[in-house]
Parts: C-alpha cells; sequence; structure tokens
C-alpha cells in the first residue's frame, strides 16, 4: 500500500532548482500525503513555516494553544486515518509539552511523526537557549528519534522517517530540524511517498493455527492493537462468523468489532465483567490478534501465566520484538492485522463446533452490563451514556481521556465499527478532547463527542479555543464530581476514610464554553441531559455539557461507601 499524492517528485537532476531546506521539508511533506499538520509555532522553526505559507492550499496548520494538545489531535489523526499524524512543534518546552502525546502514540502503536525546531547546528552542546538533545530524550518514547544536519539530508530522512512510523508496528517518530539548516539553500532531489510494510503470516502458521483451533473446545478470541484497516476488521469478522467464536476486543480497542454484533462479547480490559474474566482463565485457546497483552488488558499480567500462559495462546503481532517478550505463546505470528485477517478468512471453517452454543451465553453475559443500575447522586452517568447509545449515529465517535468516568463510556456505550472510539491504551489524561477536535476537522460530516473528567478536561481544555476557531463543532462532555476520582478510589481501598490530594474547586464549564464563543449547557439531573445535547446539535457550535455527578459513586459499580467497607473487612 502506498500514499497517493498530486505533488510529482522532482524528476531529474537537470530540474533540481535551489530551495531552502524549510522548502524542501514541506515538499516532502506533500509527497508523504500530509494533508494536516497539528502545531503551536515556533522561532526555531520560522523557515518551515514560511514554506508552509505557500503550501497552505495542500497542508492545512492548525494552530494549537499548547504543544500536549497539538500532539494529541496528531495521534488521533494517526488513530482515525491509519495515516501518520504530523506535529510540528519548537525546540525545548515545545517539545516536553508534546511528550505526552509522543508516548501515547508509542503505548497505542499509533503512526506519529514529530517534527522540532533545534537550535543552530554552531551552537549545539553549549545548553544553548532552550537546547536539548531530543535522540536522548525521545529515544525511549519512539520507534526512532533522528536529527538532520545536512539540508540535503531532507529527502532521505523524511522518507525514513514516515516508512519507520507505518511499517511494523506502527508508532511515533521524530525529527529534530535545526533552525540554521532550515534555512540552507540546497539543491536535491525529492523522495517518492512512502509504502507501508507488514509481514505475513506464513502458510504452514495458518495451517497450524487451524489444527489448533479444530482441537479446541473452548476458544476466545481477543483483538487489539495497531494497524487495523476497515478491510482487516471486516475479514477477521468473517472468520469469526464462519467459526462460531466468541470475539472479546483488548483494552480501548472496543470498536475492532461491531459491540453489536451477536459473537461479541465485552472488552478485556479494567474491571473486566467477571463472566469474561473466567472465561478467559478457562479457555483451551486464546487466539490474540493485534494487542500486546500489557498490563491492563492482563489484569495486571494475572490473566496469563508468565512466561508460559496456562491456556495455550496464539499471539499475533505486527512487532516481531513483542512475539516473546512477556508471554511464550504456543504458536507465534509476525503479522500486519491485514494479512493475517485476509489469510484468518481464507482458512477453512471448523465443522460444527462443540464452542458454537456457548457463544449465545457470553453475549448475554455481556449484554446484561448494558443496563445502569441504580446511582447515587441526581445524575446517572451510566443512563445518560445508555440514552446516546441509542441516540448517536452509527458514524459517531466517541472520545475520551482517563479516569473513572471512562468507565461508564466503556461500559455502557456500543461502539460501531473501526475508529468509532478514540481513547489513549497509555491511560493519558487530558488525551479526549484535542484528539476530538482534531477529529472533527479532519471529519466534520461525523458526530464527535468527548467525555473528560473535571481533572482531565482542564489538563488540555485550552484547545476549546482551537475548535471555536476551526469550526470543529462537537460535544465535550465534562463530568464533575470534584475530584480525581481514579486515585481516590484508590486511596479508599488501601487507606479508607483518609482521601488526600484529590480534591478539586472546578469553574463553571459552561460558562467557558461561551466565554471562548462556544455554547454552554449545565446538567443537574439525569432527565436534563437529552435536551441539553439536542440543544447542542442545533446550537451547530462547539458545545461543552457540564455535568455534575456525586463523587461517591466512585465506579459505574460500587461507591465510596462499599469501597471502605471492603477495606475494613480486610484489614
Amino acid at each position: 500500500m502506498s500514499t497517493t499524492s498530486s505533488f510529482a517528485p522532482q524528476a531529474a537532476a537537470a530540474s533540481l532548482t535551489p530551495r531552502t531546506g524549510g522548502q524542501v521539508l514541506v515538499d516532502q511533506l506533500r509527497i508523504h500525503g500530509v494533508d494536516h499538520i497539528f502545531g503551536v509555532p515556533g522561532e526555531s522553526y520560522l523557515a518551515a513555516l514560511d514554506a508552509l505559507h505557500d503550501a497552505r492550499n495542500a497542508i492545512k496548520f492548525v494552530i494549537c494553544r499548547q504543544e500536549g494538545g497539538a500532539a494529541n489531535m496528531a495521534e488521533g489523526y494517526g488513530k482515525l486515518t491509519g495515516k501518520p499524524g504530523v506535529c510540528f512543534v519548537t525546540r525545548g518546552p515545545g517539545a516536553t509539552n508534546a511528550s505526552i502525546g509522543v508516548h501515547t502514540a508509542f503505548q497505542d502503536s499509533t503512526p506519529m511523526v514529530l517534527l522540532v525546531g533545534q537550535v543552530a547546528r554552531d551552537q549545539e552542546e553549549r545548553e544553548a537557549f532552550q537546547e536539548i538533545d531530543y535522540r536522548r530524550m525521545f529515544g525511549p518514547l519512539t520507534k526512532w528519534a533522528a536529527q538532520i544536519e545536512d539540508a540535503r539530508r531532507i529527502p532521505e530522512l523524511v522518507s525514513q522517517a514516515f516508512h519507520r512510523a507505518v511499517s511494523g508496528r506502527p508508532g511515533p517518530v521524530l525529527l529534530a530540524l535545526p533552525e540554521d539548516m532550515l534555512t540552507d539553500t540546497v539543491e536535491v532531489a525529492d523522495a517518492r511517498p512512502y509504502t507501508v510494510v507488514r509481514p505475513a503470516p506464513a502458510p504452514e502458521d495458518m495451517a497450524r493455527l487451524h489444527d489448533m483451533l479444530a482441537a479446541a473446545q473452548r476458544p476466545l478470541v481477543i483483538l487489539g492493537g495497531g494497524g487495523w484497516t476497515r478491510a482487516a476488521c471486516d475479514d477477521i469478522r468473517a472468520f469469526i462468523e464462519a467459526n462460531a467464536l466468541p470475539a472479546a476486543t483488548a483494552f480501548r480497542n472496543a470498536d475492532l468489532l461491531d459491540n453489536r454484533h451477536p459473537n461479541y462479547v465485552g472488552d478485556v480490559g479494567i474491571g473486566i465483567n467477571p463472566p469474561l474474566g473466567r472465561r478467559v482463565a478457562e479457555s483451551d485457546l486464546i487466539i490474540a490478534v493485534g494487542p500486546r497483552l500489557g498490563e491492563m488488558t492482563s489484569a495486571s499480567y494475572t490473566l496469563f501465566d508468565i512466561p508460559v500462559p496456562r491456556q495455550p495462546l496464539v499471539h499475533v503481532h505486527a512487532g516481531a520484538d513483542e512475539l516473546g517478550r512477556v508471554y511464550e505463546a504456543t504458536l507465534m505470528i509476525n503479522s500486519g492485522m491485514a494479512a493475517f485477517a485476509r489469510a484468518a478468512r481464507a482458512l477453512p471453517p471448523v465443522p460444527a463446533p462443540p464452542w458454537a452454543g456457548g457463544v449465545a451465553a457470553a453475549r448475554a453475559d455481556y449484554l446484561a452490563t448494558l443496563k445502569p443500575t441504580a446511582a447515587v447522586g441526581a445524575v446517572d452517568l451510566g443512563e445518560v451514556v445508555a440514552w446516546l447509545n441509542k441516540r448517536l449515529p452509527d458514524d459517531a465517535i466517541i472520545a475520551n481521556g482517563a479516569g473513572n468516568y471512562a468507565g461508564w463510556v466503556h461500559r455502557f456505550f456500543q461502539y460501531r465499527g473501526l475508529r468509532s472510539q478514540l481513547a489513549p491504551t497509555s491511560g493519558a489524561m487530558g488525551y479526549g478532547v484535542p484528539a476530538a477536535i482534531g477529529a472533527k476537522i479532519v471529519e466534520p460530516s461525523r458526530t464527535i463527542v468527548a467525555f473528560a473528567g473535571d481533572g482531565c478536561f482542564l489538563m488540555n481544555g485550552q484547545e476549546f479555543a482551537t475548535a471555536v476557531q476551526y469550526g470543529a463543532n462537537l460535544v465535550i462532555v465534562v463530568v464533575d464530581n470534584g475530584g480525581y476520582g481514579t486515585i481516590r478510589m484508590h486511596q479508599e481501598r488501601e487507606h479508607p476514610g483518609r482521601a488526600h490530594g484529590v480534591e478539586l474547586r472546578n469553574p463553571d464549564f459552561a460558562a467557558y464554553a461561551r466565554a471562548f464563543g462556544g455554547h454552554g449547557e449545565t446538567v443537574l439531573k439525569t432527565e436534563e441531559f437529552a435536551p441539553a445535547f439536542e440543544r447542542c446539535l442545533a446550537a451547530n457550535l462547539p458545545s461543552i455539557i457540564h455535568v455534575k455527578t456525586d463523587i461517591e459513586q466512585i465506579t459505574s459499580r460500587t461507591t465510596i461507601t462499599k469501597l471502605r467497607a471492603a477495606a475494613k473487612s480486610k484489614g
């Protein structure tokens, strides 16, 4: 697969014309199909900004209010489109602000290219103004971090960056750009558009998978990870249907299979539904397609024994380094998702599979989790999300950051298909709002709803200004319980009645929205949410619904009182 671009590379040395490094850089971005850049301007890359001015009809530079927001928008773009999200920031504080979004892209296997302005080359290693060695700083957070010292190498190294970002296990890369290098004038040929290169399963691997499946009694498929396409999702769904398999999804990958599908049995993540947890433990064949089986998906590494799981495990992953890293699977298949799903679909179905009759029971256990139970307080967040589940169109996108509030979203909303969910596997707060804004800029016709806790929202709430500036008319639901709920939950479990450092005094978030030129609503009772949401859609403006909830209802399943009682009974 390769990108397409109407911008033709220079064909021959005879046609070369002098260009600044900034112009060469922007020309390469056009060649690689970049249509959006999310960033904050900086004096360290003025030459690139000048070149972007000339390319403004081809590349939209989305001006953000903080580099953390810009990086999360780029990460959301990468998740949504499958193409590298591009983020451009200045040196020092700009790069460090962006690092959270880069880490999210790394843990979520999202293709991303971070471009960072750098000090002039003759000032390096002097701790010049805002100088950082980005190769050292971002080495553990990226697939590759490099610095371009010679403008003549821009086509080569930008091409390498895009190839690394999309090939194998997708992820983020970084290129540092010394400001004087960007002003150098050079004559150099352009690269060609990048091509995605991912491994494919060997025929003998697929034959062994088929034999293992035919011998199983209680198989379970777990889908997750990055690198999925709509075709891959269609193919894996066909494999699941042909073999009457129960299928679950990994933490925050619930959109890989339509949750309304009769074979979907829930998500394997934080607070796993106990019946599903038992099915994982009792399975005699786990087919994990894509997930790393990290801490969240494995319930803190307890669902599968280390290094050899008690359940026979087929682990499919695009990154060879991930296979055998934690778990010594029975069968390890190094493959991209599209190639594996296509090969799985082509396998002959197992005739009369003995597990087929149990899928309905597993499905029923999942459906039971969709029914909200009585909640403490005037606002029942479960009922709110259940209403949205019925109200939103099939192509809607739900985004969230991190916090206990997200548990209601993941439990009561049924994701419709690929990239109807934008959520950080990395568990980064402040992700959902900028990711949703970036998604709305790229997909303006889709209904996009972002959920954020009161603490989560204010970590990147400044990007609401970006939404207003670009007419990104999404709806943000701010769930305000006056505290950092996740940490409060852990405190009550470990140190009941001794909450400390988690209380928050919040602004009027509806007034906040209006102050920026958006629409604001306040919801104090469950029944007020639906009309407030409809008014937001009718306003046709970026909107915030300030939903005030009771922190006593600390999760969708328990209360602070119950947590304290359980902790005291153990101690």
